[in-house]
């Protein structure tokens, strides 16, 4: 029987980020190596599995069947090892701390990072407060919270990128809205950070429109949607599954968008510092 070998959890890294960016010289600069370094280490993996994990398409490496099988248990590893290296380096924290997170990023994104805090800290109760990007910035300049996710075009001073995503036009799933003038559209209300693009798309497409069910919240707008009274802008990665993506070319396309993390300009208490850790470690995990 031959002896069991361990796995570095660095050679991991490298084939992941290869895989998810599909380039050695982007690789390297994801994991910090060179990309002569991060070639040997794809190889020492290939050398300990005996198989080949990337096919050398063009400038491109795809995934093999080997490296297909390989990837979600590499992915699960290097989580697993980073959750317990967090854990054993975690100071005890005690205390409150304030989160404010926009309405359409609440049930999608924030779940699974937030169970992972509250299993690291549970003694730290974490208040929600789920509004628009723009109420949320004047809470946080307010005191009313203590950072804060925000949806934008741009990034500001004092936010941190979480990840880059694109607008996209949602409806019922085969629903006929989209082909209705004018177009029946949900709009959140005039602080809502997707309006001025979806209005400014259709505009300059000339599509006829009309605003339906201009609110606050997102439970009327899924209403809305799943009866097929109207379509909406999401981001892609914020649709529900009740839902569907229309498919590019029929509706204008819209503008990509960014989730930022941004901190009180008064300083955080170190629970929030935390939190704020745990966030942004959280979404370079999982999704970016």
């Amino acid at each position: 029987m031959s002896a069991l070998q361990d796995i570095d959890v660095r050679l991991l890294r490298a084939f992941v980020a290869v895989a998810d960016t599909g380039r050695m010289t982007t690789a390297a600069r994801v994991v910090n190596l060179s990309q002569g370094a991060v070639s040997q280490q794809i190889k020492r993996l290939e050398t300990l599995f005996d198989c080949l994990l990337f096919r050398r398409d063009a400038d491109l490496m795809r995934l093999t069947r080997e490296g297909e099988r390989l990837m979600v248990r590499a992915q699960r590893l290097i989580a697993l090892n980073d959750e317990i290296v967090g854990e054993m380096r975690a100071a005890e924290f005690s205390g409150a701390v304030r989160l404010g997170v926009p309405h359409d990023l609440v049930a999608m994104l924030m779940p699974p990072i937030l169970r992972v805090f509250r299993q690291a800290h549970p003694n730290v109760l974490v208040t929600l407060v789920s509004d628009t990007s723009k109420s949320l910035a004047a809470q946080l300049l307010d005191g009313e919270i203590d950072l804060t996710l925000l949806t934008e075009s741009k990034l500001g001073a004092r936010d941190h990128r979480l990840l880059t995503d694109r607008l996209v036009w949602v409806g019922a799933k085969g629903g006929d809205a989209l082909s209705r003038r004018p177009l029946p559209v949900a709009l959140g209300n005039e602080t809502c950070a997707f309006r001025a693009s979806a209005v400014q798309a259709l505009t300059k497409a000339g599509i006829e429109w009309r605003a339906i069910c201009q609110v606050g919240s997102l439970e009327p707008v899924f209403a809305t949607l799943e009866a097929d009274m109207a379509i909406a802008a999401f981001l892609s990665r914020t649709v529900p599954e009740r839902l569907e993506v229309i498919d590019d070319g029929i509706l204008p396309k819209l503008s990509q968008h960014l989730i930022s993390l941004r901190t009180s300009p008064s300083g955080m208490s170190p629970v929030a510092q935390e939190l704020a850790r745990h966030i942004r470690e959280g979404f370079d995990r999982r999704y970016t």
